[in-house]
């Protein structure tokens, strides 16, 4: 993977995206677990907005690898590099949940009019549906998926804000002289 961009190193540049996205997608995921309304509202958007955060963390980290590599190694380094390779794991449990909040989301919805062959957004939803939601998931397991849910936004968070913080400690500690 390339190291740099136009001459700046791409870690300090893809970092920002993912500090966005990653706390958005667990905002978005967190809100459609515990409001089935923002989830019919939102559609595919804590989805999406997950699968962006999976894609996202890998090349943050890897271009933080090689950002490491041409800076001096101290222990705030250390422990910034061993908190951020600890983020992917939340990061997909987040895409997990999210995945299953929208097949609760597909089977929640209830289509007024039967199954058309139209190209609107209620048209390809219902045919979604009807193609891989056979009937409503039981309670319990709508709730399982809630706590699993809030446990991965609330855990992806806490550990976005903790890299973030020990990298801005590693790096601002490193211009003073």
């Amino acid at each position: 993977m390339f190291d740099s961009v136009f001459g700046l190193p791409l870690h300090p540049l893809v970092v920002h995206a993912t500090v966005v996205v990653v706390p958005s997608a667990a905002v978005a995921v967190a809100l459609a677990a515990v409001w089935p309304r923002f989830r019919a509202w939102a559609g595919f958007m804590p989805l999406g907005l997950a699968a962006a955060a999976i894609v996202l963390v890998p090349i943050t980290t890897s271009s933080g690898e090689s950002l490491e590599h041409s800076v001096v190694e101290t222990a705030l380094v250390r422990e910034h590099t061993q908190m951020a390779e600890g983020l992917l794991p939340w990061v997909l449990l987040l895409g997990v949940a999210a995945a299953g909040l929208f097949a609760v989301r597909l089977s929640e919805h209830q289509s007024s009019s039967p199954v058309e062959q139209s190209a609107d957004a209620e048209g390809r939803l219902a045919r979604l549906r009807s193609r891989f939601v056979a009937s409503p998931p039981p309670r319990f397991a709508v709730m399982a998926l809630v706590v699993v849910a809030l446990v991965a936004s609330i855990g992806t968070t806490v550990q976005v804000v903790r890299i973030g913080h020990s990298g801005a400690r590693a790096s601002w500690s490193q211009a003073r002289p």
